[in-house]
């Protein structure tokens, strides 16, 4: 505690707060359809496949937002680029406050979410240059921790939808969205680290950095790593009510321990990952969470046992978010703001084709087995190219390397290897 005590005196604490606050309320209304799901599809009557639809949306349109927010924060800085974002959030709360009547309507405002979604590159970057590098791990778990948004979402949504209707639920919302505007703009700075930044990679080089296929590799295991966390945070609700006729508070609460069990374990997977290597703990992560989804399809009649299955999954899932991100910055140093934004937008797609994929499935088959069927397939595939590259890459590796730090490529002076801690994105 003295140590982390020491950390944060060491750097702007005011910041520090101002991006956990921001990053806290920003998560919380990104997935704040998928929390009211149950409520707005009984509302319009939707189909299985409407309503994998309209909890995605805000996925895909953080996807779509991320690459764009990063860009601009690289240029403008994550304080300007945090007040912008969260005045636009502020459109969507009002249109589902006083609007969204229809169908199309909240497709169009679940989208516009999605900037809320796109967070993590103002919240981290904000956090990270207001301290020293020693003491980035403390700052940026802390910023980071602000994915709890999530669990307040899911947890205390539906019991205010029940209350009060869900069109109350986004004007309740506009408040702490006005709160965390203030305190971005009242005590969060722009320091002086943002000034020291590398110039923009070139049209050529970002091209470049793009089309590796390293890259699409970790795009592929963050897919299904962060976006099975994120798209089933958005869809639990609606396949527990659905599929066992579950209250839609019960089903919150449950989303809600799902969700902090996934957001808890995420930075013990980096701290694991750091011990035994990312690729053998992504390895048993793909593999052990094809199981359990495996045995979520499989348990049709079994309510206790499904609901046991996704717990520990989104925990494996969690684990696996923070292998990604271990192993992520020692393969691409220099290149972090560009490659985070990218394989961020990865996870957001993932999100996003997960309960679009569980819905269809439902529709067309009456049943969402299959779905579960398919995405434990999916982690079966990442789990053996994750397996293909770290034998390839142990051969290459000396001897005395092998069984400590597989796959990274750079380490600190002292021998251990450098890990970043990227909670929410």
């Amino acid at each position: 505690m003295k140590k982390v005590l020491t950390a944060l005196r060491s750097g702007d604490r005011a910041t520090l707060f101002a991006a956990f606050f921001y990053f806290d309320v920003s998560f919380m209304i990104w997935v704040m359809i998928g929390a009211l799901g149950v409520y707005i599809s009984a509302d319009f009557g939707l189909s299985p496949a409407e309503k994998g639809l309209i909890v995605s949306i805000p996925l895909l349109g953080g996807a779509f937002f991320r690459i764009l927010v990063g860009f601009l924060v690289d240029r403008f800085g994550p304080r300007r680029i945090g007040i912008v974002t969260l005045s636009i959030a502020l459109v969507p709360l009002i249109c589902g406050g006083w609007g969204a009547t229809s169908y199309a309507e909240v497709i169009m405002l679940g989208f516009l979410l999605g900037i809320a979604g796109a967070s993590f590159a103002v919240a981290l970057p904000l956090a990270s240059r207001c301290y020293p590098t020693e003491h980035q791990g403390v700052a940026m778990g802390i910023a980071g921790a602000g994915n709890s948004g999530t669990m307040v979402a899911v947890l205390v949504a539906p019991f205010m939808a029940e209350a009060f209707g869900w069109h109350a639920v986004f004007r309740w919302a506009i408040v702490p969205t006005l709160i965390a505007l203030f305190v971005l703009a009242w005590f969060a700075q722009d320091h002086d680290d943002y000034d020291q930044d590398p110039e923009p990679m070139s049209g050529r080089a970002l091209f470049a950095a793009i089309r590796s296929p390293e890259l699409l590799v970790f795009c592929a295991f963050y897919g299904v790593t962060f976006g099975g966390f994120v798209g089933l945070a958005s869809f639990i609700g609606i396949f527990l009510n659905d599929a066992y006729d579950i209250p839609p508070a019960t089903a919150g609460i449950v989303t809600a321990v799902a969700v902090f069990a996934g957001s808890f374990v995420r930075p013990i997977g980096g701290y694991i990952a750091d011990r035994v290597g990312g690729l053998r703990l992504l390895i048993g992560v793909f593999l052990v969470a094809a199981l359990l989804f495996s045995v979520v399809a499989l348990a049709t009649a079994q309510m206790a046992l499904a609901v046991v299955c996704i717990i520990l999954g989104m925990l494996v899932l969690g684990l696996g978010n923070g292998a990604v991100f271990q192993e992520v910055p020692n393969r691409f140093a220099g290149k972090m703001g560009l490659i985070s934004g990218v394989i961020g937008a990865a996870g957001g797609l993932g999100g996003f084709f997960l309960p679009v994929l569980l819905g269809k499935v439902k529709m067309w088959t009456g049943s969402f087995s299959s779905g579960f069927f398919l995405f434990a397939a999916a982690a079966v595939c990442c789990g053996i190219i994750a397996l293909f590259q770290q034998m390839r890459e142990s051969a290459t590796l000396p001897s005395f390397a092998r069984t400590r730090i597989p796959a990274v490529r750079t380490v600190t002076a002292e021998g251990r290897i450098q890990m970043e801690v990227i909670f929410g994105g």
